[in-house]
């Protein structure tokens, strides 16, 4: 048996070389003998395809050698229309900066387009049709402000007409075309005769994409390419796009495949294995990497952001594209978005930090909590608000408690955490305070109660991470608690074994306790701890005591955080739904996660969602705060 196994992988790697070797031009590569050799001592495996074609362009990037942007001569198109222009034997990429008010010629697609906005604003006409299409940057998280990313995007194919003019403030493109476009060839000068284009209809991927619908790719859903590496991939007829986030230390083994990838380096930065060499790729760095050529990267610890262009599609590309969506719309349906219910920065009474929603009796139920740019609360400013279904609300309790986490209680009334009030109440729908549930520990105030969930016997677990305005806190550090049903009041986790932990909640059985991390590594934060940007979970005891504390679900994390060296997500509330799956608000949106911690998508929140909960008449609608606005997704599964 094993030596049938390593005769057919012989033959198979004698079969590869062959294919490399037959160049895709008349002449033999430079790199070929390397590419070989390097083949034969990693074991690298690959792929092999038959339909990628000679499409006779002659790249401007020198082959597996990485240059940067800057040193590409700038190309003008116009009155304040310059473009970096570049190019492989399939794909055509062009970053084009326009001035204020500039305006492009106009152009007849031919093959297929992809325009990005990555700064800016420009107002494409479309066959006759005039849209907008912005980017704004993901806003800096605070108490006051954390709007969401937008890149807008749109897709054209052969025959649309399109003039593009920049918004007051400029803009910044990336155009991605398929074949490669005689416009910007001629335009950059290419000094060969242009061959006819090739077909590019026929390959095994079909777009993913429909043809001029401007999209925001920051709502599209991260796929696995490998452990640590993320990608939104984006497929046409000739050409795939891969929006890459690549984790800090991750690692991509030497390996080929068939198609031509273009590479570009957006932020942090990668050791990229190319042939036998180690090359850093960082800002602006382009890599133009011919079919079957040895390759691979490490990470660093900022991880990289980076564009693969593909020509063609790849199949796998596509497959883990498919994937993931099927995960993502098992719990979220197809089409559904978050929708405001309530912008509090502009209505009465106004909202500043909405938190802790609970649905009970019909109606929705949240924390409004003042605070200033600099996180300092004030309990004479904040509210318990009641919302109706159809989003009109009221303050049931105001000026005099800044609440946080709430949760229904069987009863038909609210436990509530008090947080600068040191206390978590119980609290009937009208506001009125009914009990005093937990307000010591030791024979000492609580510091901060947060957010909470209750268990099947009436316990209620809840964290407290010590974020309040006291100078001198009254416990030993930031943990978590558990209050029996008969009073007794437990500590579950060693103080300061957290840097801030915050969301919490239970499996749908009860035997599963749930606690996030907000912060770790952050800058000026005086709490450090091994939590880093996960999701712990623990078995829960008869007690209401937990063990076996492990890792459950890593947290994704934005650039911003990633660039400041932090293992900070902003994981806040949670919920569990019936069938398990995890629902974690984060900076980056709300993140999903099935049963078993495996990462199923996240929701794209226009701003910073804070906390979550399941209502509606089925309870399979899922409402986020979100700073100074309430926003509602409709689920497929809904509340346990």
């Amino acid at each position: 048996m094993e030596i049938k196994e390593t005769m057919q992988q012989t033959v198979w790697a004698l079969c590869l070389l062959l294919v490399i070797s037959a160049c895709k031009t008349e002449k033999r590569p430079d790199w070929a003998d390397i590419n070989e050799k390097i083949i034969t001592e990693y074991e690298v495996k690959g792929r092999s395809r038959t339909d990628v074609p000679n499409t006779g362009i002659i790249s401007n990037l020198e082959d597996a050698t990485v240059t940067n942007l800057k040193n590409l001569e700038s190309v003008t198109l116009g009155d304040g229309v310059t473009a970096k222009v570049y190019w492989g034997m399939g794909a055509l990429m062009a970053l084009v900066e326009l001035e204020p008010g500039a305006s492009m010629p106009e152009r007849t697609i031919e093959g297929e387009r992809f325009l990005f906005v990555r700064e800016g604003e420009v107002e494409e006409s479309i066959n006759g049709e005039r849209k907008t299409l912005v980017a704004k940057p993901r806003e800096e998280p605070g108490p006051l402000n954390g709007a969401a990313p937008v890149h807008e995007f749109v897709y054209l194919q052969d025959g649309a007409e399109t003039a593009i003019t920049a918004g007051s403030n400029g803009a910044t493109i990336l155009e991605v075309f398929s074949p490669v476009s005689s416009f910007y060839l001629k335009a950059a000068g290419y000094d060969k005769d242009i061959p006819d284009p090739v077909s590019i209809d026929g390959f095994p991927v079909e777009p993913n994409i429909k043809p001029g619908v401007v999209m925001n790719l920051d709502e599209l859903q991260y796929s696995e390419l490998v452990p640590g590496a993320n990608s939104r991939i984006i497929s046409g007829n000739g050409v795939q796009m891969s929006f890459l986030r690549m984790n800090p230390n991750t690692v991509f083994a030497r390996h080929i495949h068939p198609e031509e990838q273009t590479m570009l380096a957006f932020r942090g930065w990668i050791d990229e294995i190319i042939l036998d060499t180690i090359v850093q790729m960082k800002g602006s760095d382009i890599v133009n990497l011919p079919p079957d050529l040895v390759h691979g990267g490490h990470l660093g610890p900022y991880g990289c952001d980076a564009l693969d262009v593909f020509f063609p599609p790849r199949t796998d590309y596509d497959s883990y594209s498919k994937v993931r969506l099927d995960g993502y719309h098992s719990i979220i349906p197809k089409g559904a978005k978050a929708e405001l219910l309530i912008n509090g920065s502009e209505s009465d009474p106004a909202l500043v930090f909405t938190e802790g929603p609970t649905w009970q009796n019909g109606k929705l139920y949240f924390s409004n909590m003042y605070f200033d740019e600099n996180f300092n609360g004030d309990p004479k400013k904040s509210s318990l608000v009641e919302m109706d279904p159809d989003g009109s609300y009221r303050n049931i309790v105001q000026n005099k408690m800044q609440t946080n986490g709430i949760t229904a209680l069987e009863d038909g009334t609210l436990a509530v955490c008090d947080m600068f009030g040191h206390r978590v109440l119980k609290m009937d729908t009208k506001g009125n305070i009914l009990k005093v549930l937990a307000n010591s520990y030791d024979g000492k105030p609580l510091d901060g109660p947060n957010d909470l969930v209750v268990d099947r016997k009436g316990g209620i677990y809840f964290t407290d991470p010590q974020f309040t305005a006291d100078a001198v806190k009254n416990q030993p550090g930031r943990t978590a608690y558990y209050l029996s049903p008969d009073g007794d009041l437990k500590r579950l986790l060693e103080p300061d074994s957290y840097a801030m932990p915050n969301g919490i909640a239970l499996s749908p059985d009860g035997k599963t306790l749930y606690i996030n991390n907000t912060y770790d590594d952050r800058e000026g934060w005086n709490v450090n701890s091994d939590k880093e940007n996960f999701v712990w979970a623990y078995d829960v005891q008869e007690d209401g005591t937990i063990t076996n504390e492990r890792k459950f679900a890593e947290l994704y994390l934005t650039a911003g955080v990633l660039d400041k060296l932090e293992k900070s997500s902003g994981a806040d509330g949670m919920k569990v739904d019936a069938e398990g799956n995890l629902y974690v608000a984060t900076y980056a949106g709300v993140q999903l996660f099935n049963n078993k911690g495996e990462f199923q998508g996240i929701i794209y929140v226009p701003d910073y969602p804070v906390n979550l909960a399941f209502g509606g008449s089925n309870m399979k609608t899922l409402y986020i705060t979100s700073l100074s606005k309430v926003y509602s997704i409709p689920t497929k599964i809904g509340a346990p």
